[in-house]
C-alpha cells in the first residue's frame, strides 16, 4: 500500500462517518422518545416543590365585575384554604386547553366536598367576564393575578395548571395541563379521597 493510498483510508472512513452521523443522532433520538413513550409515565404530572409544603400567603383582589348567583365574587384570600379542601385552578380567557378543561371543572363543582377557587393568569377582568359567563362559573372566588406575580408564588408553569390544598393549607397535588376523565379518575379523585382520609 503506497502512502498517498494510506492516507485515503482514513479520510474515507472520516466522510463516511461524518455522512452517517445525522442519522446516527436522529436514530439515539428516536429511541430517547420511544422509551418515554414506553415508560407510561404521564407528562402532565410535574414534581412540584411546593408538594408537601403550606400554599402561597398571596391574596389576589377579585376580578372587577365577575358575580355569581347575582353577589360579586370574592377574590383569593389564603386564609379561605384552612379547614376545607381546595381546587386552585389557574386559567385565562386567552388559554385554549382552559376551554377544553372547563366542562371538567364545572362538574368538579358539583362535589361539595372540594372548593373550587381560579387564578385568573394575565388577562383583562372584562374577558375573565366574558369567559366565565359564556362557560360557567364553577369557582366560589377567582382572584385577578393581571401581572402574574401570584403565579410565579404557585410555581406555575403554564396554564392551565391545578393545584391542590388541604384542610391544613398544604399543597397535596399539582396537575399541569387540562384535565381530562382519566386524569380526574385516576390522579385527582384519589388525592382528594386521601386527603378526606388524612382529616
Amino acid at each position: 500500500m503506497t502512502e498517498q493510498q494510506s492516507v485515503q483510508v482514513p479520510a474515507r472512513r472520516r466522510r463516511l462517518f461524518v455522512s452517517l452521523l445525522p442519522l446516527i443522532i436522529f436514530g439515539l433520538l428516536a429511541a430517547i422518545f420511544a422509551l418515554q413513550l414506553a415508560s407510561g409515565r404521564d407528562e402532565s404530572v410535574i414534581p412540584s416543590a411546593l408538594i408537601g409544603k403550606p400554599a402561597p400567603n398571596v391574596s389576589l383582589a377579585p376580578v372587577p365585575g365577575l358575580t355569581k348567583n347575582g353577589s360579586p365574587l370574592p377574590g383569593i384570600d389564603p386564609a379561605a384554604f384552612k379547614g376545607k379542601i381546595t381546587l386552585v385552578n389557574v386559567f385565562g380567557s386567552w388559554c385554549v386547553p382552559c376551554r377544553a378543561e372547563h366542562p371538567f371543572l364545572m362538574r368538579l363543582a358539583g362535589d361539595e366536598r372540594i372548593t373550587l377557587i381560579g387564578l385568573n393568569y394575565k388577562d383583562k377582568a372584562e374577558n375573565a367576564a366574558s369567559f366565565l359567563g359564556e362557560l360557567g362559573n364553577p369557582f366560589a372566588a377567582v382572584g385577578a393575578d393581571t401581572d402574574g406575580r401570584a403565579a410565579i408564588e404557585w410555581g406555575v408553569y403554564g396554564v392551565p395548571e391545578t393545584f391542590l390544598v388541604g384542610p391544613d393549607g398544604t399543597i397535596l397535588y399539582k396537575h399541569v395541563g387540562p384535565f381530562t376523565e382519566r386524569s380526574i379518575a385516576a390522579e385527582l379523585m384519589p388525592a382528594i379521597e386521601a386527603a378526606l382520609k388524612a382529616n
